[in-house]
């Protein structure tokens, strides 16, 4: 599903138009961008929790060349499903 298609779904579903369904699921997806950068988790019940993982620096190879590169350290979104989710996925 392409965010079009998600914007093409909430309109459907929600009877709106297209421009206040692209309007809203831009809306949502500044505001976990947001939430996540200052380190803060957001959580939607239905659906799960998106949160911030940080990776430690480390070493990894150039496929290419095989030379050795380092890899530095970063903060990483990670989504983790509901138990709903995962049980309507599972049904």
């Amino acid at each position: 599903m392409s965010k079009q298609d998600l914007i093409d779904a909430v309109a459907q579903n929600a009877d709106i138009t297209k421009e206040k369904a692209g309007a809203a699921v831009n809306a949502m997806i500044s505001y976990i961008e947001q939430t996540l950068a200052k380190g803060e988790e957001v959580s939607m019940p239905p659906l799960g929790k998106f949160k911030i993982s940080a990776r430690k620096a480390r070493d990894g190879r150039n496929p290419t060349t095989g030379a050795t590169i380092k890899i530095p350290a970063s903060n990483v979104p990670k989504f983790q499903p509901s138990k709903t989710l995962k049980d309507a996925v599972n049904k």
